[in-house]
């Protein structure tokens, strides 16, 4: 998909030469576009982009200056995609301990379509790291949009399924589009997009990355259009903390200092947009873990009246000791994981065994049908192991045969159990990209494994690769073991995520973490269920909701790693200013939803369509719609009535229109796809040979008439004179004379031939 939309975007820029913009023209046109590597990555977008959606080429003109253009016959198809010129941007970034809330509002003019002529657009909104869209507002001189979800049962109410059908949803992990459908040519469209995403967390400092790199052709013609570029960054930490900026990608002047907050902001007229991105680290002036709890009461309208908190840990600047290890690593190497996926988890997995300290132990177990052990028992990473484990690691990880998840999780938790842990913290870390029909069996077996009478159980960390493994399993599976989750969806980002997440897995600074608090208040729910360990590579939040009463000062217990026992003192104060639901909502719904599959409880998928609507955060059981409203005078009345009653009625309001966008989903496993060892990239059905030749005779033209829109074939074209020209048509008529020559004679002779 994503190689599909860089060449649409190709294409349209080569379709955009066709515009004229005048002698005078204030910044040229690009001569030469950059060069489209073999998945198209110099043309995805770096920073948020609009493109004209362009199916009919004969369109494409400056509303402005119109000009002479050779007409063009056919339509493009695939549609091409020409992003338009920027005039204005602002960006907003909020960052609350590990987590960042972006708001971009910016302007954008169809400057490429024929003023009576209009097109669709499709907005694409690149994200930082775990991003979530939030929503969407796009407003023109007459009419306005904006996204809400919807449930799968009141789209079926609403007939959503016979509403018009936009193109959208997620191009890649971490871009997401969104279309608007019908924009008259020269319309300039106000656009505010919102997402979170987190902030890296790394030797202390915190780091906000946000997609701001802007191509040369989204640069306004004319000598006196202004150009304003914006940001307005602010830091809340949570506690009365120092907090220390370290770096900066832009010149930001600090607007506001405060204990535990800081603000900044920038604002210029400029000659050219951003070359590059957003980039802000900073640090919270502590050399111990420290941390604190919020408390905020819930909105009025909200069906949930429990009060929220949330309890936030800091690993601190001098954590440099971590938990000694006894590692073991699961990996699949089914049929599916052949190719680049099982040489990225080779590669990752050999420096893993390769920098293991002298004292920790650890073992691989590979499987498919069957299990496949590198050693017996434990052992220790000394540099003969090592060289054993990376030779064996080289000679038995070959892609083949089926999926069994049990059976290698089985006696990697029977080898940690066996013989206790002797200081050290058991790890199971788990690699795969397939889905098994016993999950749920699977999730109590480790739960069952967890009651054992140990001091510390052993940690499972998973990582998912694709969109046929069942996410919310291994998400289930990591909060069985207090560990964590993650994934990579497309081959390139396997081996830099899986890299994050054992680092993290392997930088445990304290464990058992327990708040004798919460068993005192009289209701309490806990996101995730089990408090995770605490990572020097991240900030530890917890999140839920309660009914009782905090006292001011509440005591979290536990092990550090070298198993004493320690106690923090954390505060307890109001969240003001700090927008919790928003915060956590993501890592809620996504809990949930793992909690809902385990145990296939109704009214958890009835609580996650509610969190779900309300704070626009997608989930499995809602899906994105765009309303248009033309009435601009009354809409800011409709709006306010619509967020209102977002679950309740979950339609569009009265004399609004309603589209439905893609479903964005990943889904709980494809075990058809598992069993038939589909490889990541692979999932598309191939059309048979019939299906081809079809599809070819229909749109034979169309590709025909598509490939005629080149400005090179036109440049040809208007220089042939009209001898050229007369001669050329002689010559296809008197092939097509000779065709129906040899047609009518192979008729004739085998009419002969017949009689």
């Amino acid at each position: 998909m994503a190689e599909d939309f860089a060449k649409a975007v190709d294409d349209g820029l080569r379709l955009s030469k066709r515009l004229y913009f005048g002698k005078d023209r204030a910044v040229a046109p690009p001569r030469s576009f950059p060069s489209m590597d073999r998945m198209g990555h110099s043309f995805l977008p770096a920073a948020p982009m609009v493109y004209a959606v362009i199916r009919d080429p004969a369109i494409v003109d400056n509303p402005d200056i119109p000009s002479y253009q050779p007409h063009v016959h056919g339509r493009c198809d695939p549609p091409a995609l020409i992003p338009l010129q920027m005039n204005g941007i602002e960006l907003q970034a909020d960052c609350y301990m590990d987590t960042a809330i972006i708001q971009i509002t910016g302007s954008w003019r169809v400057h490429c379509v024929m003023g009576s002529r209009s097109c669709d657009c499709r907005i694409a909104i690149p994200m930082g790291e775990q991003g979530s869209v939030l929503g969407c507002e796009v407003d023109d001189p007459r009419k306005s949009y904006r996204t809400s979800l919807i449930t799968v049962e009141e789209k079926t109410k609403n007939g959503a399924e016979k509403q018009e059908q936009l193109d959208g949803g997620f191009l890649t992990s971490n871009i997401f589009t969104i279309t608007i459908p019908q924009v008259d040519g020269g319309t300039t469209l106000s656009i505010s997009m919102t997402w979170s995403q987190k902030l890296r967390y790394s030797a202390g400092n915190l780091t906000l990355n946000v997609p701001f790199t802007f191509p040369e052709y989204v640069i306004p013609a004319g000598k006196k259009m202004s150009k304003k570029e914006k940001i307005a960054l602010n830091v809340n930490v949570g506690c009365a903390a120092e907090v220390l900026c370290k770096t900066t990608s832009h010149p930001l002047k600090e607007s506001m200092r405060k204990p535990g907050k800081l603000s900044f902001i920038y604002e210029s007229e400029v000659l050219s947009w951003s070359k590059t991105n957003l980039s802000f680290s900073y640090s919270v002036s502590s050399s111990q873990i420290f941390g604190g709890i919020l408390l905020q009461s819930p909105p009025v309208d909200d069906d949930d009246q429990r009060e929220m908190f949330c309890m936030y840990l800091y690993p601190g600047k001098e954590q440099g000791k971590v938990a000694r290890k006894k590692i073991i690593f699961v990996v699949d190497i089914s049929e599916s994981m052949q190719g680049k996926a099982l040489n990225d988890v080779k590669n990752v997995l050999s420096i893993a065994v390769s920098k293991l300290p002298p004292e920790d132990m650890f073992n691989v177990i590979a499987f498919n049908s069957e299990a496949f052990q590198f050693s017996e028992s434990m052992e220790l990473a000394t540099e003969d192991a090592v060289e054993r484990a990376l030779q064996w690691i080289n000679l038995n990880l070959i892609a083949g045969g089926g999926t069994d998840i049990l059976l290698p999780l089985t006696k990697a938790s029977e080898m940690l159990n066996d013989g206790g842990t002797g200081g050290s913290l058991p790890i199971i870390f788990l690699v795969t990209d397939g889905s098994v029909e016993n999950e749920r069996h699977i999730c109590d077996v480790m739960r069952k494994n967890q009651t054992e009478k140990q001091s510390v159980h052993p940690r499972i960390y998973t990582f998912g690769i694709g969109t046929f493994c069942n996410h919310y399993f291994l998400r289930m599976l990591a909060m069985i073991g207090r560990g964590q989750y993650d994934a990579a969806y497309d081959l390139d980002s396997i081996e830099p995520r899986m890299q994050k997440l054992y680092k993290r897995a392997t930088s445990t600074i304290l464990v058992n973490i327990a708040v004798n608090a919460f068993d005192d208040l009289d209701e309490v729910k806990v996101y995730p269920s089990s408090i995770p360990d605490l990572s020097s590579e991240s900030i530890l939040t917890v999140s839920g909701r309660y009914r009782g009463d905090f006292p001011e000062t509440v005591k979290a217990r536990g092990l550090l790693a070298n198993s004493d026992n320690t106690v923090l003192d954390l505060k307890v104060h109001q969240a003001k200013d700090i927008p919790l639901e928003k915060l956590f909502a993501k890592d809620q719904i996504e809990q949930l939803t793992a909690e809902a599959w385990s145990s296939e409880n109704k009214q958890l998928v009835d609580m996650i369509k509610k969190m779900s609507t309300k704070t626009g955060v997608l989930s499995e059981y809602t899906q994105m719609v765009i309303f248009q409203s033309v009435d601009k005078v009354n809409e800011s009345i409709k709006v306010q009535q619509s967020k209102k009653n977002a679950y309740e009625k979950m339609v569009a309001p009265k004399g609004d229109k309603m589209a439905l966008l893609p479903f964005c989903g990943v889904g709980f496993g494809n075990l058809e796809a598992t069993s038939d060892n589909t490889s990541l990239g692979t999932g598309e059905r191939k059309p048979e040979a019939a299906e081809i030749i079809v599809k070819a005779a229909s749109n034979c033209c169309g590709n025909l008439c598509s490939l005629c829109c080149c400005p090179c074939c036109i440049q040809v074209c208007l220089k042939i004179n009209n001898q050229c020209a007369i001669v050329m048509t002689q010559l296809c008529t008197a092939f097509a004379c000779f065709g129906c020559f040899d047609c009518c004679l192979d008729m004739c002779c085998n009419n002969q031939t017949g009689s």
